[in-house]
């Protein structure tokens, strides 16, 4: 039973915790208010009434009827009238005039007239001639009274006066303030329960009519799954505060530490984020390079509840790298292997040349032949061998020699060439995707012309290492350059699908941190040179987020 009192205490609906905590809250205040009003009302009203006795008996002392009044036969023939309608304006209770020995001379019964004033409180005003304020009991119940001496022309005491308020009087004014003060916070209390009603609803809305322990629970499946996606994923808000960032993102980003309620810019000094907030348009399977990894990213905006306006934006990473990895993997296999295939047909074709003329008996021939080919492979092999001295570019030249060969195509190594051991973040398949599409697409550019030939050139004088492959084929139109590098566009016809080599050159090279050159002019053939830097600052890249 105690569980489930539990549980119910638990699932208490936020309008009934709202309004439960601010009706209590206000109670309270009107209680503390009320009692400490009431306190300092009713030391207040005491403080007055007592005043006024005091005021009142002193100046009714001091009225020359009054005193004029003591020597003649018959006081209080004079003074009962005048000290009752003194009484009836001011408001006070009674206003009692006796003598020395306390027998009054006027009262608001006037059977009590002429009888002794009890009480017990006069002897400081009869015997020492002083003004006070006294609590007592009378002849009408507990009062408040102000007590003053009548002196005669010789300041000696003849009498004295007595003005009182009853407690009773008093507690009932008290009672009325009280009264409106209760009104008044029976009215703050209606106005509590409405604002807090108000409260809760607008609360209630704003959390889509989720309730605390709802929202709760709906956070810790939330972080729940982000943490287990495998796809990285960064939420902004409208002004570009990360609000969110799971930890596969951290990861793809190679990000260490709490990055919430930074500036994404912050963390990624050109996002494309701020384009969707902007826009409101979605951004789909963009391919990037980040941190070494090739990712495809999408920007989703988050729309108000109304539809109206963007107030945040999330970016979904998905990591490529690896498929990318195998697919170029396959691919450059394949390429090998017709290289491979364009050097064992050429040498086959020449072994039949040779064979050829040695059963003709054109044995000097046959010499020649061997000669000319061992001088071209001795030019080749110096340059290829002593002044390239990196293993992975000397490979791919190889095979492409064979291809370039088979294709007859002159394909030629710059005499001037020269490079040294390539730096370790310049891995293999950077210089297959970008040597070899590079080489491919001039061998293509340059079968459509007569005399066709293809030049390479390599060095790694200064700071950067430089690639350039030129052909003599057609070239390229002016207005087409801008758009070499764009995944999907290119200028050749034919089923097979194309326009994905440039692109795949461009992401390699900006993974490098490098730059990529067109130089060309229709009918004069093309040139293409990549710088690559020699020192990697980390693989960012201009794109992020």
């Amino acid at each position: 039973m105690r569980r489930g009192g539990d549980v119910r205490l638990l699932k208490i609906s936020l309008q009934t915790k709202i309004m439960g905590l601010v009706l209590s809250l206000v109670f309270l205040i009107i209680i503390l208010l009320t009692a400490s009003f009431t306190y300092i009302e009713g030391k207040q009203i005491k403080e007055q009434k007592g005043h006024l006795a005091l005021e009142l008996s002193k100046t009714i002392s001091s009225m020359p009827e009054i005193i004029n009044a003591f020597h003649t036969d018959d006081p209080a023939k004079i003074i009962q009238p005048l000290v009752e309608k003194i009484r009836k304006e001011t408001g006070a209770e009674f206003i009692v005039v006796g003598n020395k020995q306390g027998i009054r001379y006027s009262h608001p019964d006037p059977n009590r007239i002429g009888h002794k004033m009890v009480g017990g409180d006069n002897k400081r005003a009869l015997v020492s001639g002083k003004s006070y304020v006294s609590k007592a009991k009378g002849s009408l119940g507990i009062s408040l009274r102000g007590k003053s001496p009548v002196l005669n022309d010789k300041h000696q005491v003849i009498g004295i006066v007595s003005v009182g308020f009853l407690f009773q009087d008093i507690k009932e004014q008290m009672i009325k303030n009280i009264i409106k003060v209760a009104l008044i916070s029976l009215i703050v209390l209606i106005v509590a329960v409405f604002v807090s009603i108000l409260l809760a609803r607008n609360i209630r809305k704003e959390t889509m009519g989720l309730e605390p322990y709802q929202i709760a629970a709906l956070y810790k499946e939330r972080n729940a799954i982000l943490q287990a996606v495998k796809e990285g994923i960064i939420a902004v808000d409208k002004n570009g505060v990360i609000t969110m960032m799971n930890q596969t993102a951290k990861h793809l980003l190679n990000l260490r530490g709490d990055f919430h309620n930074k500036k994404i810019e912050d963390v990624f000094p050109a996002t494309r984020l701020y384009e969707v907030l902007q826009t409101g348009e979605p951004q789909t399977d963009q391919e990037m390079i980040l941190q070494n990894r090739t990712i495809i990213v999408n920007r989703t905006p988050i729309f108000d509840k109304n539809n109206e306006e963007v107030i945040g934006v999330v970016a979904s990473f998905r990591d490529k790298t690896e498929i990318k990895q195998m697919v170029n993997a396959l691919s450059e296999v394949r390429r090998y292997s017709e290289d491979l295939r364009a050097q064992t047909h050429e040498f086959t074709n020449k072994l039949y040349v040779l064979s050829g003329l040695i059963q003709l008996g054109e044995y000097d021939k046959a010499m020649d032949m061997i000669r000319d080919e061992t001088a071209a492979l001795n030019v080749q092999n110096r340059i290829l061998f002593d002044q390239i001295k990196d293993v992975k570019v000397q490979a791919i030249i190889l095979g492409k020699l064979g291809k370039a060969s088979e294709k007859k195509i002159k394909f030629n190594i710059d005499t001037n060439s020269s490079l040294q051991s390539l730096p370790e973040h310049i891995k293999l398949p950077h210089l297959i995707i970008i040597i070899g599409n590079l080489i491919d697409n001039a061998f293509e550019a340059a079968a459509s012309v007569r005399n066709a030939h293809v030049n390479f050139f390599t060095t790694d004088l200064g700071q950067d290492i430089i690639f350039e492959i030129s052909d003599n084929g057609m070239g390229i139109n002016e207005e087409d350059i801008p758009l070499l590098f764009n995944r999907g566009f290119s200028d050749k016809s034919g089923h097979e699908p194309r326009g994905f080599g440039l692109a795949n050159v461009k992401e390699a090279v900006n993974e490098l941190e490098g730059i990529v050159e067109v130089q060309s002019k229709p009918e004069e053939g093309s040139a293409f040179i990549v710088y690559l830097p020699k020192d990697s600052r980390g693989g960012q890249t201009n794109e992020s987020g």
